[in-house]
């Protein structure tokens, strides 16, 4: 997986991190670009993955708490698209602020891959993982969260320590 420009190195591990992809299909060839995005970083971090699927975005944050106890991170994914009523607002705002929620009060390990797109052009380059690859970013972040966790787990970090300088230790 190769570094982009100001981005941290991949977490390391020595076991396998249990990843869970909710995926809002609503629009199903967004959400597979997400999905493909997605699964090519769990992979190359050798996590391992399952995926269910939820009917739109609002669904993701309680299938993410549902399932809580049975994985390590979560991988968030959905398309939000602008129409002619504040329903975009709403599923918007609310479906972040589930995962925000859910991320703070929990300590869940989240990256939240729903995209908030004007238009359908906009969505599909967001999503394509040899554009903008948002599902992938997802996947990083959650996995990052959750090499967070499992190092916070152990204790305190020493002082001076950085968790991700290149060549760190796994988790």
């Amino acid at each position: 997986m190769a570094e982009k420009d100001g981005s941290l190195p991949p977490p390391r591990f020595e076991t396998a991190p249990r990843v869970l992809i909710v995926a809002a299909p609503f629009y199903r060839d967004i959400a597979d670009k997400l999905i493909a995005g997605a699964c090519a970083v769990l992979d190359a971090c050798g996590a391992t993955r399952d995926m269910i699927e939820v009917p739109g975005a609002l669904d993701i944050p309680a299938a993410i708490r549902l399932a809580e106890r049975r994985y390590e991170a979560f991988v968030a994914l959905g398309c939000v698209l602008r129409g002619e009523t504040s329903h975009y607002e709403i599923v918007s705002q609310e479906s972040a602020h589930g995962l925000i929620k859910l991320g703070v009060e929990r300590g869940l390990a989240i990256g939240n891959g729903i995209l908030t797109c004007e238009d359908r052009a906009q969505a599909e380059k967001r999503a394509d993982p040899n554009q903008s690859d948002k599902g992938g970013g997802a996947a990083f972040a959650a996995l990052h969260l959750c090499a967070h966790a499992r190092r916070f787990a152990e204790g305190p970090l020493s002082r001076g320590d950085t968790l991700y300088a290149s060549g760190g230790a796994a988790v």
